[in-house]
């Protein structure tokens, strides 16, 4: 029995292994495959991030520029710094290629769409003259970018964040354009960043912004919004002024002291199928540094500036199907930035020729600025103001030209000019006139032909104006390669000629 009892165990354990083995080599069914999923709640282009419900978008552009007798690759007149000078050390072209990447993610929840954007340029960019070459010879030393000093480079590549911000529930936190800018910004037609006479701020502002949709395409906004960098202009001590400062466009040092509040700006716009309309206004508080390098030494009351803006799109023309009119009208006191928009340097100092006995060159000079003031006294602030439009024509799918141009005026109080001309008649010839108040008028064209689908060529033409107010000569110092001598203070004006490729993607 035992014996028969250890047979039937034996074989019983057998018949578990073989079946735990038979089980084990049977295959096993596969997860299924999650597959990329296209995600149409959005518009074309998004996909659903496999294993979630956020739709994800990635697009961005490759681009290629070179501008001709500018101030620098964004289409800057030649009108300041070495460009203004036109001498034989600065560049008279600029070239830069860019890419750019946007990554655009959203996820519908119960309080709406949770939206967070990311934008940014990697750009390979022409350098330019830095410095006079070590000796007292002669010759040129090219400024090098950090990425390439180690072999002396004359270009420099490059890394910008433009945008990077969280949108919930009618909130806009982080980095993106500004609540008070039009939809056309500073492009009313154009392609170069140097069109004045309004705001535009295409590279994004910090910003803690709130919007209502009221219906029926109306929509308002209030923000607060970070005015370092890109909302000051200067802020001068007058007492500080020199003839080397006034032959650059500067009336004193520049003598912001650190923030004390956020701009605040208040936006209402009106969507319909005729185009748009948008109201803006801001408040900049304008605070000053000390007069002197001690804090015993005092400082000016800090003083609110503001600034509004109107700005209108039409559409739907006579002339053919997508032509549209892009105009806006804004107006600054102490807060220039919202009308000299940002991407343009805030002074002006272009040489030309003159026709003066005596007379080395001709010299225009401008300055903008939120305010001015003097050791012991209060800030006067500056009012600016300003008006462009452009309007875009298609002659057929693949062609299209637009004619565009801007005026900008800045003007200066009487005690402010007191504050200037106290100084600046000091190097002035008798007979001449002291008044830093000046206006530029800008127009210019482009022609574009996108021969494929979101490949575009574009070549552009504008003609600079600077309207100053001096008059007769200045005797001025030695600046570069400028020499010390008399200058003829007459208006100048200056040609800038651009050209781009752009492939979207």
């Amino acid at each position: 029995m035992k014996i028969f009892n250890s047979a039937v165990l034996g074989t019983a354990a057998c018949l578990v292994a073989l079946s735990g083995a038979q089980a084990a080599d049977l295959p096993v069914k596969a997860k299924a495959v999650e597959y990329v999923r296209i995600c149409s709640l959005y518009g074309n282009g998004f996909y659903f991030i496999p294993g979630t419900d956020t739709c994800i978008k990635l697009g961005g552009y490759l681009r290629a520029d070179v501008t001709f007798n500018g101030g620098g690759i964004q289409g800057t007149p030649a009108w300041s710094g070495l460009a203004g000078q036109k001498s034989r050390l600065s560049n008279y072209y600029f070239a830069r290629a860019r890419e750019n990447l946007n990554v655009d993610t959203r996820t519908a929840t119960d309080y709406g769409v949770v939206r967070t954007y990311f934008d940014a340029n990697f750009s390979w960019t022409t350098g330019t003259y830095a410095a006079a070459a070590a000796g007292g010879v002669g010759g040129t030393t090219y400024s090098a970018s950090p990425l390439n000093q180690a072999d002396g480079a004359t270009s420099g590549g490059g890394f910008a964040v433009n945008f990077a911000f969280i949108q919930f529930a009618g909130f806009t936190i982080g980095r993106a354009v500004s609540m008070f800018d039009a939809p056309f910004a500073g492009y009313p037609a154009n392609i170069t960043d140097a069109l004045l006479g309004g705001h535009s701020d295409q590279t994004g502002v910090n910003q803690f912004s709130y919007t209502a949709d009221f219906g029926q395409g109306i929509s308002g906004t209030v923000s607060l919004q970070d005015q370092v960098t890109y909302y000051q202009t200067n802020l001068w001590n007058a007492s500080g002024l020199t003839a080397a400062g006034f032959a650059a466009g500067a009336y004193g040092g520049n003598n912001f002291g650190g923030t004390r509040s956020p701009d605040i700006v208040g936006m209402l716009r009106v969507d319909q199928a005729w185009g748009m309309f948008q109201a803006s206004v801001a408040a900049h508080d304008i605070n000053a540094g000390y007069y002197g390098p001690a804090e015993t030494s005092g400082h000016p009351s800090n003083k609110w500036g503001w600034a509004g803006q109107l700005a209108m799109t039409i559409k739907n023309l006579p002339t053919g199907p997508g032509d549209d009119i892009d105009l806006s009208f804004g107006y600054s006191d102490g807060a220039s930035r919202y009308v000299w928009q940002s991407l343009v340097a805030p002074t002006v100092a272009m040489y030309g020729s003159s026709g003066l006995a005596g007379a080395y060159q001709g010299l225009s000079i401008g300055g903008v600025s939120d305010g001015i003031f003097t050791t012991g006294n209060g800030i006067e602030t500056t009012k600016l103001w300003g008006f462009r439009t452009g309007y875009t024509h298609n002659w057929n799918s693949q062609w299209n030209s637009a004619l565009f141009g801007s005026y900008t005026s800045v003007s200066y109080n009487a005690t402010a000019r007191g504050y200037i001309c106290a100084t600046v008649t000091t190097f002035l010839t008798p007979g001449s006139t002291c008044n830093p108040n000046f206006n530029v008028a800008q127009i210019g064209t482009n022609t574009r032909w996108s021969p494929v689908k979101n490949l575009t060529f574009t070549g552009e033409l504008m003609y600079t104006l600077v309207d100053q107010q001096y008059s007769g000569l200045a005797a001025l110092p030695a600046v570069s390669v400028k020499p010390a001598a008399l200058y003829e203070l007459k208006d100048q004006g200056t040609l800038s000629l651009a050209f781009r490729a752009q492939r979207n993607w």
